[in-house]
């Protein structure tokens, strides 16, 4: 084995937050695994995201710990929707907030990190920032199917949804020719196109309609009118959730809210 190299981290935590998807154990394996062969860092898992590091849910991975997870889903760290630095519904008292924050930075301190590796998408890593703002040494890598994180080509976990969303519309086609129907497919994505677009062009979708660019219904309906007039029996729409038409895009966004619910 390669003789640890010197490195000024010598113990980070790491967890993983939000949604699971798949890669988590492979990236957890990853970054454990180069740490502590080749540098000699001491790893901390932190359990159920940033409630673990909350709760002080943390204990010390070991070779063994990170070894044969390549190719198992989900996380072994466990996730959560935990935002610390978010106020819960229905309470108005901030010192909620800064006792969470307040219990992340004691039980940082308390194991002894030099650094926290978080593993998620837009939430985590937002976090990640605020906790970074606090005096914690923070990483980020982007896990997210929705492939949407500022500066980041591809996020781990996209690839993967792309391939079953793809195969997910490439199966519908039968079901839409054999009965002639306009067969409607809905994909996760939140604020951002990327699953939808890639999915609908793979899948062979004839239309695709993205949040980054607001439909008007009227020119989707004339569309799907030509391909039946062509003999076309049969159509594929693909829609990304957080599509809105051009009506939707000139509402403010707490009547737009109202409008959708």
């Amino acid at each position: 084995m390669e003789k640890p190299r010197h490195s000024i981290t010598k113990t980070f935590g790491i967890l993983t937050s939000g949604g699971d998807c798949p890669g988590l154990n492979a990236a957890i394996r990853g970054v454990c695994r180069a740490a502590h062969d080749r540098y000699g860092m001491k790893a901390i898992g932190i359990g159920n995201g940033y409630r673990g590091l909350i709760d002080g849910n943390a204990w010390h991975l070991h070779s063994a710990d990170f070894s044969g997870i390549l190719t198992q889903p989900g996380t072994i760290l466990g996730a959560a929707r935990e935002k610390p630095f978010k106020r819960p519904p229905g309470f108005r008292d901030s010192n909620i907030e800064k006792d969470k924050v307040a219990s992340i930075i004691k039980n940082y301190e308390k194991l002894k990190l030099d650094c926290l590796v978080v593993l998620g998408g837009n939430g985590t890593n937002t976090t990640g920032h605020l906790l970074a703002r606090e005096g914690l040494n923070v990483i980020g890598l982007p896990k997210t199917i929705d492939n949407d994180i500022v500066g980041t080509d591809r996020t781990f976990g996209f690839n993967s949804a792309l391939g079953i969303a793809t195969e997910a519309i490439d199966r519908i086609h039968s079901t839409a020719q054999s009965h002639s129907r306009v067969m409607v497919i809905e994909l996760m994505g939140h604020k951002a196109g990327w699953l939808a677009l890639y999915a609908g062009v793979a899948g062979g979708g004839d239309v695709i309609l993205i949040p980054e660019i607001p439909y008007d219904i009227k020119t989707i309906t004339e569309h799907l009118e030509e391909r039946a007039k062509s003999g076309k029996t049969f159509s594929i729409v693909v829609v990304a959730e957080g599509a809105y038409s051009i009506q939707e895009e000139k509402m403010e966004k707490k009547e737009r809210k109202k409008y959708l619910a």
